[in-house]
């Protein structure tokens, strides 16, 4: 049994987190994606315009050359095309197809749903409460992260 509240809170964010993608993966697989392939529709739906494959990294926190290869499968898919990204001939723009967005319009519903079945025991408050701690908690654990990497 754990009796440091600080080792009980991160055991459970674990858990929870590994509950919460076990289940998203069954939520985005009737439609055919992976959570990588739905985060990616999710950003350039939320996008005004196109966005490069840089910035898709960026925003996705995902290696360049993972978003490639994941962009590749998502354009022979027909969700996305690639266009030249005007004055670098070796940068590409990356937008939804209409396809695209309709899957994501389906997917998106379909994991709204989920996320109010996850949330439906907890109150408005407790959510907020969740919602603040978690971010500060993030930060920690990547300057944690950095910091053992630099001492490697």
């Amino acid at each position: 049994m754990v009796t440091d509240p600080a080792i009980e809170l991160v055991v459970n964010t674990v858990s929870a987190s590994n509950a919460l993608l076990r289940a998203s993966r069954r939520v985005f697989r009737p439609f055919g994606l992976s959570e990588a392939q739905f985060n990616v529709l999710q950003v350039l739906q939320d996008a005004d315009d196109q966005l490069s494959q840089r910035e898709l990294s960026d925003i996705l926190i995902v290696d360049r050359s993972n978003i490639t290869g994941l962009i590749d499968r998502m354009e022979k898919a027909a969700w996305v095309k690639r266009q030249p990204a005007p004055g670098d001939r070796r940068a590409y723009r990356v937008a939804l197809t209409p396809d695209g967005r309709r899957l994501w319009r389906q997917a998106n519903a379909a994991y709204v749903q989920a996320i109010a079945r996850v949330t439906v025991n907890l109150t408005p408050a407790q959510i907020k409460a969740v919602s603040r701690v978690l971010p500060v908690m993030e930060r920690s654990a990547h300057a944690l992260e950095l910091e053992l990497a630099a001492a490697e």
